[in-house]
């Protein structure tokens, strides 16, 4: 059974940095392609980035764009979100998820296997 394990949410004054990790397991992680959606209080699950199976290709939410990088270790079996300048309206429970035929997806049903969340608190 593929699992998704995330780590690295927290506590950050706004305007500073966090690193989430998602490490995959049971699964064929580098013809995955991966992705990070967040889900704020009261707001829908949003997507928020996304890498292709071969890690040649990111895409961006508007909203994160020049702030949030994501990236992936092979090696590790690993993907990571990169979150800078943050700001409040950041905070949210964040998601790793995988879509096991590769795909290029901003639509989150198009994801196979997910996380269970962690939390992201951004202060003011």
């Amino acid at each position: 059974q593929v699992q998704l394990v995330e780590s690295g949410g927290g506590l950050v004054q706004a305007g500073g940095s966090l690193r989430l990790s998602c490490a995959a397991s049971g699964g064929t992680f580098s013809r995955y392609a991966m992705g990070w959606f967040r889900q704020g209080p009261g707001k829908e699950r949003e997507f928020v980035a996304g890498i292709r199976w071969s890690g040649g290709s990111t895409y961006y939410q508007d909203s994160v764009k020049g702030r949030f990088t994501i990236s992936r270790d092979y090696a590790k079996n690993t993907q990571y979100l990169q979150m800078n300048s943050l700001k409040p309206e950041d905070t949210a429970v964040y998601y790793c998820a995988a879509d096991r035929w590769g795909r290029e997806s901003q639509v989150s049903t198009s994801y196979d296997y997910w996380g269970q969340g962690t939390q992201v608190t951004v202060s003011s």
